[in-house]
């Protein structure tokens, strides 16, 4: 295949990815069709299955590639600076994302699909929590031979900075309270990195 025919077979599936989301977002997993989604991207629902098998396949793509892209923006951070200056924007980018819309309602359908199909979860828990639990892991493991930490237990240590900064996670999905400010989110994970220091900070 040339490679302009490459691109817009690449340019149709993040079309055809984006259509989707909003249309997951709108109605959830099991009401939203192929056929919903083909009439919303414009083309026939033939056009869809040359690209996607399924709608589970499609779902699939949506969470990875979603995950990865925020992943990514999260995960991006210098190694080389005092730990509670890394923890405090790993932090802040983490709170950003997981209270944004998109992550609300995609955690909301997960949520709601889990019993009916465990694999969907078990997919979005490795391609989206469990991705930033290993990055923000080796990090530590780092900050431990380097003396700058004392952790017997990374792995765990990792969990626990992630549960102290997203407190409020369970009241903005449920939407009992809006998104919190910028600012609100840096006082929340100042906080997190404070007590997270407290107990394993190197002494």
């Amino acid at each position: 295949m040339d490679a302009p025919s490459t691109a817009r077979k690449d340019q149709r599936r993040e079309s055809i990815l984006a259509v989707a989301s909003e249309v997951f977002a709108e109605e959830g997993f099991q009401a939203a069709s192929m056929s919903s989604i083909a009439a919303r991207l414009g083309g026939s629902k033939g056009t869809l299955y040359n690209y996607f098998d399924s709608k589970e396949a499609l779902f699939e793509a949506y969470i990875r590639e979603s995950c990865g892209r925020v992943g990514a923006e999260i995960l991006d951070f210098a190694d080389e600076r005092p730990v509670p200056e890394v923890l405090q924007q790993l932090g802040e980018r983490f709170l950003d994302r997981i209270y944004s819309e998109w992550a609300v309602r995609t955690f909301q359908i997960v949520v709601a699909e889990a019993r009916r199909s465990p694999d969907l979860a078990r997919l979005f828990f490795e391609a989206g929590p469990m991705m930033g639990h290993d990055r923000l892991s080796q990090y530590l493991e780092i900050a431990d031979v380097r003396g700058e930490v004392a952790i017997e237990d990374c792995g765990e240590a990792a969990w626990q900075f992630f549960g102290l900064c997203r407190i409020h996670h369970l009241e903005v999905t449920l939407g009992v309270v809006a998104k919190p400010s910028l600012e609100a989110i840096a006082r929340q994970v100042g906080w997190a990195v404070e007590m997270f220091m407290m107990r394993y900070g190197a002494k």
